[in-house]
């Protein structure tokens, strides 16, 4: 469908892609990250459950036969199909039938019970993940330099443009949300604490109609964003609610919430790195925690300009959050996978991508210039125990700054990258 003003999202050619080889392409993602707006892009007729048109009646209608739904013009959307669970094997089915590419988009805020449909899809339903808008989507990075580019090992050196701390400090504040832009900062911000707010008094018990406390949900929550980017253990965060907040909440009831966050897409852990099978190293295998975007984080812990000002260790670990949510994106984009790395002598590096054909690039995410020459050493040193342990050496290394003026090569062979000039 024509949609005016449409701000292109990196997902898009991955779209065109998968619905040129499925019949039908599921994406899920946090709510409000865009995913109605971008499927309508790639459709040519749409069926939104959640319409308030005619009294709700087309949450009915799904309801009582799925197939009615299904006619349209192709590709069709279906929006939060996840609502009448049965319309999956209606499109599988259809697509079954029919034995052609590319007619159904499926978008969904939360996942469900897989035994909630009969089957699995597999070779008709392609799956995709949507986030929050990357710094390069919302037109505030320039650009200028290439991820892909990066882990070829082939970047060339350019002058990127000073950024002013107050400014990083107003991306991590405002977020990635399609709905920010063009807000200021305080409207920006109140949107963020209302996400929050409807995710403990209504998302949550959507999901399955049960009834949870509130009370320990928005103390785990507290928690989570207290211990951002870090690999904080369960029993950590259970301890960290008793020590911050004179409560507790048993790690089985904290294992059953992290599930359920899971599944409204409000977080999305890194998964640690391991070195191929010839490696002797030990690599822990923690993941590191992460909200899906750090304007969560900010609007659970109160946070504003000032505050940030007067912490910028809290600064350094949501820009570290921020960094990570665009390669994220970025990866996807290059068909590439991010990681963390950290072994029990407590080597670590922040971000190891791997890429489609094994090689692997690690990268540093530092806040200020100042940090620069510790963070390459670091690089280089960890490169150097996991070559010497029989793994992979890395095929570049790079460290993401988020005051620095310029993109260049380092003697030392690595890169420095301002996030405000990085792409794909």
């Amino acid at each position: 469908m024509k949609i005016k003003n449409y701000k292109s999202r990196l997902i898009d050619k991955i779209i065109d892609l998968y619905l040129k080889s499925f019949g039908g392409v599921l994406i899920e993602g946090p709510k409000w990250c865009g995913k109605t707006w971008t499927s309508r892009y790639h459709c040519n007729s749409e069926f939104l459950i959640n319409d308030s048109k005619g009294n709700y009646n087309n949450k009915k209608l799904a309801e009582v036969n799925p197939n009615l739904i299904l006619d349209g013009l192709k590709p069709r959307l279906i929006d939060e199909w996840q609502e009448v669970p049965a319309i999956f094997d209606a499109v599988r089915n259809y697509i079954d039938k029919s034995n052609i590419k590319g007619q159904f988009i499926l978008t969904g805020s939360s996942s469900i019970d897989k035994r909630s449909y009969i089957h699995s899809g597999t070779g008709r339903i392609a799956h995709l993940k949507m986030r929050t808008m990357s710094l390069y989507e919302l037109g505030i990075s320039s650009g200028k330099v290439s991820l892909n580019d990066i882990c070829l090992d082939k970047a060339t050196d350019c002058f990127t443009g000073d950024i002013d701390l107050r400014d990083i400090i107003k991306f991590v504040l405002k977020g990635g949300w399609p709905s920010c832009i063009g807000l200021g900062l305080e409207n920006s911000i109140l949107i963020s604490k209302e996400y929050i707010k409807s995710i403990v008094s209504e998302d949550i018990f959507k999901i399955d109609n049960s009834k949870r406390d509130s009370h320990k949900i928005e103390l785990l929550l507290r928690s989570l964003a207290r211990n951002e980017a870090t690999t904080v253990t369960n029993k950590t965060l259970k301890k960290d609610i008793q020590d911050k907040d004179n409560d507790d909440i048993n790690v089985d009831t904290i294992s059953e919430y992290l599930n359920l966050f899971n599944q409204l897409f409000i977080i999305e852990n890194i998964p640690p790195y391991s070195c191929n099978y010839r490696s002797s190293l030990r690599i822990k295998q923690s993941e590191k925690r992460h909200f899906c975007d750090p304007s969560l984080v900010c609007a659970i812990l109160n946070l504003n300009e000032t505050k940030l000002i007067n912490d910028l260790n809290l600064l350094g670990f949501l820009f570290e959050s921020m960094v990570e949510r665009d390669l994220l994106t970025y990866c996807d984009a290059n068909g590439a996978k991010l990681f963390h790395y950290q072994d029990y002598k407590d080597n670590e590096i922040d971000a190891i991508i791997e890429n489609y054909d094994g090689t692997w690039c690690g990268f540093e995410i530092k806040l200020g210039a100042n940090q620069i020459d510790k963070a390459a050493s670091n690089l280089i040193k960890v490169n150097e125990i996991i070559k010497n342990n029989g793994g992979k050496t890395a095929s570049s290394l790079c460290v993401i700054c988020g005051l620095a003026n310029a993109a260049y090569k380092r003697k030392d062979g690595v890169y420095v990258v301002p996030i405000t000039a990085l792409k794909n």
